[in-house]
C-alpha cells in the first residue's frame, strides 16, 4: 500500500480531526496549486513516527491537543507529489483556533455535506470512507 514519493523530501502528516459531527480544515496563507482548505499537516521530523507528527502538527496549527486513533492510509497525493499519511484524531483538550498565523489563514469545522464545497476535488478514498462512517452515523 504504501508507495513512494518522487523525490527525498520528507512526508507529510495530515490530522483528520472530528468533534460534534464536523472534521477540522485549514486554509494556508499560501496555497499548494488547488489546495486551498486542507486538514492540519506538516512535515515529519527525522525520527518521528507519521502518527505523533499529525499530532504535533494540530497543536502548532490550530491549537488542539489530540491523540491518535488509527492511520487511515498513505499515499503520492496527486496534486503534490508529495508522500502524505492521513490519521484520525481525538481532541483531548483546547479549542481550536489559528495558533500559526504565519502558516494559516482561517480554520473552519465543516460538516458531512459541505466537504465538497471546500475540497471539489474530492479527498483520499480512506479518508472519505472514514468520514462517510462517523459523520453520517
Amino acid at each position: 500500500m504504501t508507495q513512494q514519493a518522487t523525490d527525498e523530501r520528507p512526508g507529510i502528516a495530515a490530522a483528520i480531526v472530528v468533534h460534534e459531527g464536523r472534521v477540522l480544515m485549514v486554509r494556508r496563507r499560501v496555497s499548494e496549486g488547488q489546495l486551498s482548505w486542507q486538514f492540519p499537516a506538516g512535515e515529519v521530523e527525522p525520527g518521528e513516527e507519521r502518527e505523533a507528527a499529525a499530532v504535533r502538527e494540530t497543536k502548532e496549527e490550530a491549537g488542539l491537543t489530540v491523540e491518535a486513533v488509527k492511520l487511515l492510509g498513505e499515499r503520492v497525493h496527486p496534486k503534490t507529489g508529495r508522500l502524505m499519511s492521513y490519521t484520525a484524531c481525538q481532541i483531548l483538550g483546547g479549542r481550536a483556533h489559528v495558533a500559526d498565523t504565519e502558516e494559516l489563514a482561517e480554520l473552519a469545522w465543516v460538516s458531512h455535506g459541505e466537504i465538497p464545497e471546500y475540497v471539489p476535488y474530492g479527498l483520499f478514498e480512506p479518508v472519505q470512507d472514514y468520514l462517510d462512517g462517523i459523520l453520517s452515523a
